[in-house]
Order: structure tokens, then sequence, then C-alpha cells
């Protein structure tokens, strides 16, 4: 099986005559086709040239195509050609032929339909948030009438799973963000003679801010998720339904054990990561500034208020439960399908978070004159 190849040679008038020979497809592996149309450019660029495809072994549209663009699209009487190699470049030829697909045109009624889309969507989204929160009120309403039927065996196993289980990684990321943020302080506060400030400085932030925050996005991800897998799951194996077949509230056994295990569980997540994060933050500073840790820790309680553990325990009870709420309605909106179930997944997880930030902004602003 012969490469593709060619030849020049010149006719009687003295006009150049490019023959080709060989396999010009892919079956010959050893083709450089980006080699051969560098090679035939000079004859490409010729309006006199002539060319004699007559001895080609084999063409297919791999090679056809390699001349077909250096002939810009055009066949005509200088060319010589075989029945089934004129069949091949018609063929490119149709397909050149053929209208392009336009962009869509992004006119006023198209941009209404996309924001009118968008619209229900989110209000989709509002109304089926605020029929389960109405729900759960009911819910709530009915075992302060029955405490007996409250789901405790429920309520417990939320509580092991997304508090116990949670304890190892907060307190790892919460050491290890105290250890970062106290070293890169020290080093700024050693330039200017203020080493004690640190202890204001992650004291405030870490019990206020960075200890809720922290708290709510390693939940969010980790037990928030599970949430909804596990919710997603029992709607595509049509648990949920089952559970409405036997007369059983979905949502007292489903949803609310969730909420009120990760909101009861919440606050004493924050105390665990914030103290970590103090831990890492004295160890830091007693590394890089001298501090004493007895030091550290008395000078902590003297300039950070107690407000300021009130306002977090507070945080981490609105974070806990609107983490556990949204999970539980991406859960619900899972259809019975392993698509749905990723995308709700994900979409959980980042609402949450979204969630948690907004909401943390608009407490930071109100209470900006509190314990500061």
């Amino acid at each position: 099986m012969a490469a593709a190849s060619f030849q020049v040679d010149q006719n009687a008038q003295g006009r150049q005559k490019v023959l080709l020979h060989g396999q010009w497809s892919l079956r010959a592996q050893e083709n450089d086709f980006a080699g051969l149309k560098k090679s035939l450019q000079p004859f490409f660029s010729d309006p006199f040239a002539q060319w004699d495809l007559t001895q080609v072994e084999q063409l297919d549209t791999a090679g056809a195509a390699v001349l077909w663009s250096g002939w810009q699209g055009k066949i005509d009487d200088k060319i010589t050609l075989t029945e089934q190699q004129t069949a091949i470049f018609d063929t490119l030829g149709e397909i050149d032929s053929q209208p392009q697909p336009q962009a869509p045109r992004h006119d006023l009624l198209s941009l209404i339909a996309k924001w009118g889309t968008l619209s229900m969507f989110v209000s989709s989204h509002v109304s089926d948030f605020i029929r389960l929160l109405g729900l759960l009120v009911l819910e709530l309403g009915y075992l302060l009438r029955r405490p007996q039927d409250f789901p405790w065996r429920e309520f417990s196993a939320n509580i092991y799973k997304s508090g116990i289980t949670a304890l190892p990684v907060t307190a790892l990321l919460g050491f290890m963000i105290g250890v970062a943020m106290s070293y890169l302080m020290a080093t700024q506060l050693r330039a200017f003679g203020a080493d004690i400030f640190i202890v204001n400085i992650l004291g405030l932030a870490i019990i206020r801010e960075l200890g809720p925050i922290l708290m709510a996005v390693l939940v969010a991800g980790r037990s928030g998720s599970a949430m909804t897998a596990q919710i997603g799951v029992m709607r595509v194996t049509e648990e949920i339904d089952a559970l409405a077949t036997m007369g059983i509230s979905r949502i007292l056994r489903v949803v609310l054990p969730k909420v009120l295990g990760l909101t009861f569980i919440a606050p004493m997540l924050v105390i665990w990561t914030s103290l970590w994060a103090l831990f890492g933050g004295a160890l830091s500073a007693n590394m890089e500034l001298g501090l004493g840790f007895r030091f550290f820790f008395d000078y902590l309680a003297t300039v950070v208020q107690p407000v300021n553990l009130t306002l977090s325990l507070i945080k981490g009870l609105m974070f806990g439960f609107i983490v556990a709420l949204v999970a539980c309605h991406f859960g619900l909106r899972i259809k019975p399908n392993t698509e749905s179930l990723s995308r709700s997944t994900t979409s959980s997880v980042v609402t949450a978070i979204t969630c948690v930030i907004l909401i943390d902004a608009g407490f930071a602003i109100l209470t900006s004159g509190i314990g500061v």
C-alpha cells in the first residue's frame, strides 16, 4: 500500500502539471496530510497549474478535503478526475453548500421569554419553600398536642450524623484556620509593636464571625448534601410515596427530624469549631510572638464581651436551620432519575452556602454596634 505522493511535470505549453500517486486516504497510516498540503501550496496558488488524479490508487474524503481546500472549493477543466473521484468532490461541494446554522437572535421577545422562564423558576422554588415551612409549623403544632408522637429515634440519629461525626473535620479546619490567621496577623502586628492586640482580633473574628461561618459551610457541604441525597434516593425508590400510601407524614418522619436535629446541634458545633480555631491561633501566637497560653485565654475573656458568644450561638441556630431546610427543600423537589439527584444535590449546597453568607452579612449590619 503506497503512501500519498505527487510529482510535478511540464506540459507542452511549459505549464506545471501535478500528478498524484498512491493512497490518498486514512488507510495509509504513514500519510501526513498537513505536510502534503504545505508541499502543494505553491501549486495551489498557481492558477495555470494542471492536476491529474487518475493514477491515485484510493481517495477518501480526508484526502479529498486537503485538495478541495487548496482548490478553494472549485473544480475546473484543469483538474482530471475519475468518475468515483468526481462523486467524492461533489459530496464535499454539497456539504459546503448547506446553510450554516444561524446564531439565535437576541430580540426583545426572546429576552422577555428568558426573564419569564427565570421568574417562573424562582417563584416555584419560593412557593415550595414557603409551603415546606408552613408544613413544618403545622407538624410542630401537631406535636405540641401529641408529644408522644415525636420522632425521637430519627431526631437523635440526625444529631449523631450531622453533629458527632462532624467533630473531627470541624476541629481540624478550625485549628488550621486559627493557625493561618494568627500567623499572618502576627507578622503585621509585630511591625507596629502591637503584639498583644492579636488576642482582640482573633477573639472577635473567630467567636463572632469565623466560627459560625466555618461551621455552616462545612455542614452545608457535608450534612446538607447528605440530607438532599438521602431524600432524593427515597424519591427515586418511591419510599416517599410509600409513606404517603401508609398514611405516614413525610414531613414528620423525614423532614422535621433533620431540621430540628441540625438546628439543635449547630450551636454546639459553633463552640467546638471556635475553640479549636482559638487554640490554633494561641499556638501560633505563642510561637511567633511569645504569648503564653494562659495569658492569651485570660486576656481573651477581658477583651471579648460575652454578648459576642451569644450572637455566635444565635447565628449557629439560624445557619443550622437554614442549611437543613434548604437541603430538605431540594431533596423533595428531586425527580425520580439520577440526573435530577446529582443536580439538586449540587444546587442544595450552593444555595445553602449563599443563604448563609447573605444572612451573616445582614446580621453583621444589624448588630454592628453590639459587643464591639
